[in-house]
């Protein structure tokens, strides 16, 4: 232990000068400055060509009981649900049950312009059917069960927003029918028709719908808000409510055995999978984002439901793909995305901003000296020198630290960070080591 340590700390820090960062090294750093700046709080997992280059969790997976999101976290994903509906919808078709030129009013009679609205209609949001969310009465039952009779009324109450076909708006509801014909097309409900198609010939064990009732340890609490001093726990939306267009719970584990299968043309044939990422109108196709990015086809779709946001993207030229989820409702998923399509392409992206670098009082700083215990073999001595602080691991040579306050300090030649820590009696005890994500815990010995 103590060797990994001395090499994350300081030796790494004279190799880091002389050698190019690997790739992987690159999307450690991306990441753990992102989660520094509370901007991902959740698991993400980066591969190319069949190789896991990150899989890791970043943050706290809950507060109150004092855990930390990993690799086995099981989160729910909100819309990147839609792909899993419009996939088995195309295994129907495959199986001769449907057809995506098939109207509406063929399974739904009553429906009012149904025979106006294909189910391609409904996979690509051209529909026009209203779409629930927008509904601030329904939203605020969010968590409560809802029956399909009472959606279908609803969605049906609503005039459309527009001639079928003609434009382009989001439509939650429209996925909730695509779940609706599944159901009636199988005879079975929608999430056992998933299960069978999908996730159980895949082996994704730790995917499901109902994740109220979920009882699994490494279940994530969804928050609103989650930073220093302030958190706001979010209600989880019922299974029933979210259903086709939102439903889904799992690992980034279990997305990556999903997009090996969409690579290798698992679930339907490859003939069904162009299909689904052929781009309609506002480059949509069937439950995908079709777009580019850095000269690259990008196929791609994110999810917002309370508490939690995800994304997966694919970039089918580098058999490459992105997953990321997080357990806080945040607006940056998307441009951390980028960055790390970037970061695999050999693109710039960007950083936090260089640390600056503050005064403290020499008093302050004489207080931090010492000898601080990572492990019985391995320690670091804090010495003070022309009012400037150095540090000193076990084996290795010295380097300065730079006040960001008056106790937490950076390193310059390495992405390291140490807060000293104090007693009530403001009495320094000991010293936290953040790198690489990690929390290095050290008392103070002499």
């Amino acid at each position: 232990m103590n060797k990994t340590i001395g090499v994350c700390f300081l030796l790494l820090a004279l190799t880091v000068q002389l050698q190019a960062q690997t790739i992987q090294e690159k999307l450690e750093a991306l990441l753990t400055a992102r989660a520094d700046e509370g901007k991902f709080n959740g698991s993400i997992l980066v591969a190319q060509k069949g190789i896991i280059l990150l899989e890791k969790g970043y943050g706290k997976k809950d507060v109150a009981a004092g855990t930390f999101d990993d690799v086995n976290t099981i989160y729910q994903v909100g819309s990147v649900t839609k792909q899993f509906t419009a996939a088995v919808i195309l295994y129907l078709q495959e199986h001769k049950k449907l057809s995506v030129s098939d109207k509406l009013s063929k399974y739904f009679p009553d429906f009012p312009q149904g025979d106006k609205i294909t189910i391609e209609n409904l996979l690509t949001h051209t529909s026009g059917v209203f779409n629930y969310t927008d509904s601030a009465l329904l939203m605020k039952e969010s968590s409560k069960p809802v029956t399909r009779d009472r959606m279908m009324a609803i969605f049906a109450s609503k005039p459309l927003d527009f001639e079928p076909g003609t434009k382009w708006k989001y439509s939650n509801s429209a996925y909730s029918i695509l779940g609706y014909i599944i159901e009636k097309v199988t005879g079975k409900p929608y999430e056992k028709v998933v299960h069978e198609v999908i996730f159980k010939p895949l082996g994704m064990t730790h995917s499901g719908f109902d994740f109220a009732h979920l009882q699994s340890p490494d279940k994530a609490t969804g928050y609103y808000v989650l930073s220093k001093g302030m958190q706001k726990t979010a209600s989880v939306v019922d299974s029933s409510l979210s259903y086709a267009a939102g439903a889904i719970y799992t690992t980034v584990g279990d997305l990556y055995k999903w997009d090996r299968a969409i690579h290798n043309n698992g679930v339907i044939s490859a003939a069904s999978w162009q299909k689904a990422f052929t781009p309609y109108k506002q480059k949509y196709g069937y439950g995908w984002v079709i777009d580019s990015l850095f000269g690259k086809k990008i196929i791609t779709h994110g999810g917002g439901i309370d508490g939690f946001n995800s994304n997966i993207t694919r970039i089918p030229e580098e058999d490459a793909v992105i997953i990321m989820i997080n357990n806080v409702n945040t607006p940056f998923l998307e441009p951390v995305n980028r960055d790390i399509i970037a970061a695999l392409l050999g693109k710039p992206y960007n950083l936090p901003k260089d640390r600056k670098a503050v005064s403290v009082p020499e008093s302050i700083l004489q207080s931090y000296t010492g000898v601080y215990e990572l492990t019985p073999t391995f320690k670091i001595t804090v010495t003070i020198e022309n009012g400037s602080l150095k540090a000193q691991a076990t084996g290795q040579s010295e380097f300065d630290l730079f006040a960001e306050t008056n106790e937490r300090f950076f390193l310059k030649v390495v992405d390291a960070q140490i807060t000293f820590v104090k007693d009530n009696d403001g009495k320094v005890t000991g010293l936290v080591l953040h790198q690489n994500g990690n929390d290095m815990p050290a008392k103070k010995v002499e």
